[in-house]
């Protein structure tokens, strides 16, 4: 239990802090709750622990589930309850709906469609088109949703630019504020394929779906919700194609299926923090593999740190670059080249 109570410390210290108060105050807690740490060591191997706990409890929550729990998140009332007594309140809850809890944190995987961070795959993108000047074949790893398959569908704004980027027509639009030197943005790169690859796939037409996904988002997050929801609506119009299975041992499969000439682009979000070592070995080196037949870009963060890097292979040639730093939802980057 000790370093499942470490990971709900550093959950509270290092990604709550400063984004959401009620989540660091859980956190916290449980890091010393040996009844909760107990429930949940039910989660399936290899997910981040904490946010699949608090994710299955927000779920429950929006499902309708009447408890006074709910009074204490904002993502249910307009105005919630001051924190002082939240924790024994969600202790109450946790153990009256244990058996719930523990179906779900057995069965569902954390896959969050962090839709905001579009605003630094757009730039990202962009230097890959302008390397190769053709159109770009998108497999993304993680997919969940396909949400972030439609990055070019989106127009962005930047803190540090007055220009609006990306599809001008757009339903969706992402700010995020851009530290440090301003980057060349170029008109959105042609877009020919996208793939999306999932243990599991979320179909957003499937209510039961759409509401889990919506229950990883934090309760005072009303912006990311606000782009998840309007993301899923855009998806209604440009629908990808999503493949259920493990994205590492199919991408030797799927690959052969997109043409030469087009720019083949692998990347994943912040899925990577779900892979065990031998599997990071794999991809890397099954892209090495198709970097000897092809032209190849993977584009990538939180496989070693949180900076947002860039391996490719051009004439077999490779090339490793770090693109950015990232933060975790997109609220910001650096770009770095």
């Amino acid at each position: 239990m000790e370093q499942l109570s470490e990971r709900f410390r550093r959950f509270a210290e290092m990604e709550c802090k400063h984004s959401s108060l009620l989540y660091e105050h859980l956190a916290r807690n449980m890091a010393d709750d040996s009844e909760l740490l107990k429930l949940a060591a039910h989660s399936r191997t290899g997910q981040p622990v904490p946010n699949l706990f608090l994710g299955a409890v927000h779920y429950l929550l929006l499902k309708g589930t009447r408890h006074e729990l709910a009074y204490y998140y904002a993502s249910i009332v307009q105005d919630p309850k001051n924190l002082a007594g939240v924790y024994a309140s969600f202790k109450q809850f946790c153990k009256q709906y244990e058996a719930d809890m523990i179906y779900l944190l057995k069965t569902r995987l954390v896959q969050t469609n962090e839709v905001r961070r579009c605003a630094y795959l757009y730039p990202a993108f962009c230097y890959i088109y302008q390397l190769t000047g053709k159109p770009l074949s998108l497999v993304e790893i993680g997919t969940s949703a396909g949400l972030q398959l439609l990055w070019d569908k989106y127009k962005y704004s930047y803190s540090s630019q007055l220009e609006e980027y990306g599809n001008e027509h757009a339903a969706v639009k992402i700010t995020s504020e851009l530290r440090g030197d301003p980057i060349l943005l170029a008109q959105s790169p042609p877009v020919d394929g996208r793939i999306g690859v999932d243990l599991h796939i979320n179909d957003l037409k499937h209510q039961d779906h759409f509401l889990w996904l919506k229950a990883l988002i934090w309760p005072e997050h009303r912006e990311r919700r606000a782009y998840f929801e309007a993301a899923a609506a855009c998806l209604e119009q440009y629908p990808v194609k999503l493949i259920e299975g493990d994205g590492v041992e199919l991408l030797p499969d799927i690959v052969p299926a997109i043409a030469s000439d087009m720019t083949l682009c692998i990347f994943h979000t912040h899925v990577a923090n779900q892979f065990t070592a031998a599997t990071k070995t794999k991809l890397l080196e099954s892209i090495q593999v198709l970097g000897r037949q092809r032209d190849v870009f993977h584009l990538y963060n939180n496989m070693w740190d949180m900076d947002l890097h860039l391996d490719y292979y051009r004439n077999g040639e490779e090339k490793k670059l770090t693109l950015a730093e990232t933060d975790g939802h997109g609220r910001w980057f650096k770009w770095k080249v």
